[in-house]
């Protein structure tokens, strides 16, 4: 047992990344979309209120996982982060897009979302004191507007990053393939 697969880095690498590249995949382009046009927007709001933890937290995780798993080569880069992050021949073709995914995750997960959420509450309260959704048709409050433009830029900053996240991804899955091949 102790030559096994089982006790090597590389299957929790393999496992570590397709984790991370289908749950992106999943969210952004079939969950979310799907989510969006079924549920009403409260619906939709709370349901994302409850999945983005989950999901800015597995992305700032599983690069972590990633570079702690890094299967190095007999010739090639040292195994885990020594040969993910420190090598200096993996610079950017592991360690800028690990490093890429972990930060944007993180600023998602840390920053972004809770700020979100804080404008998101703000809104409802907004929303009781005019007596009108924040989608609804204009006119609105000055106070709504103020905080419809606040969700508005944080959303296309996190949305920004969750795109740069999965493009860092996709990145990496070109240099873990060449490694396959």
């Amino acid at each position: 047992m102790a030559g096994s697969l089982f006790w090597t880095p590389g299957p929790y690498h393999i496992l570590s990344y397709g984790t991370l590249l289908g749950t992106q995949v999943f969210h952004t382009f079939i969950n979310a979309t799907a989510a969006f046009k079924t549920l009403e927007r409260p619906q939709f709001a709370v349901l994302q209120r409850a999945l983005f933890p989950a999901y800015f937290g597995m992305q700032t995780v599983l690069p972590v996982a990633i570079a702690l798993t890094y299967p190095g080569g007999l010739m090639a880069a040292p195994s885990g982060i020594q040969g993910a992050l420190l090598d200096e021949t993996n610079r950017w073709s592991v360690a800028v897009p690990l490093v890429t995914i972990f930060v944007t995750g993180l600023i998602n997960w840390a920053y972004c979302l809770p700020v979100t959420n804080s404008i998101t509450d703000k809104r409802r309260a907004q929303e009781t004191k005019d007596g009108k959704k924040s989608w609804d048709p204009a006119p609105h409050s000055q106070e709504m507007q103020s905080l419809n433009k606040q969700f508005g830029k944080i959303h296309g900053i996190s949305s920004l990053l969750n795109l740069v996240t999965l493009i860092a991804t996709i990145t990496y899955g070109f240099t873990l393939s060449t490694r396959i091949l």
